[in-house]
């Protein structure tokens, strides 16, 4: 039988609002990300001046990752 769209829609919700536990690879990817972006963060710390647009990029640079970490928990 052919999944309906509110289906469909329940089981994304489901999917999205579970625990992923790591699998296989995932944790070293997890890490790869967040080195890069330390790396970044460093970067941007010590190059831009204090100010409310550096923090918001170290700001976005976090959630940047966070969704990037989270796009492979909830899709694999």
């Amino acid at each position: 039988m052919p999944m309906t769209p509110e289906s469909y829609v329940s089981a994304e919700l489901e999917n999205r609002y579970s625990y992923h536990s790591p699998k296989e690879d995932q944790p070293k990817r997890y890490e790869a990300l967040r080195a890069k972006a330390k790396e970044l963060a460093h970067m941007i710390d010590e190059l831009c001046p204090n100010s409310r647009e550096k923090s918001s990029a170290q700001t976005n640079l976090q959630q940047a990752i966070m969704w990037a970490n989270a796009s492979i928990a909830i899709n694999e």
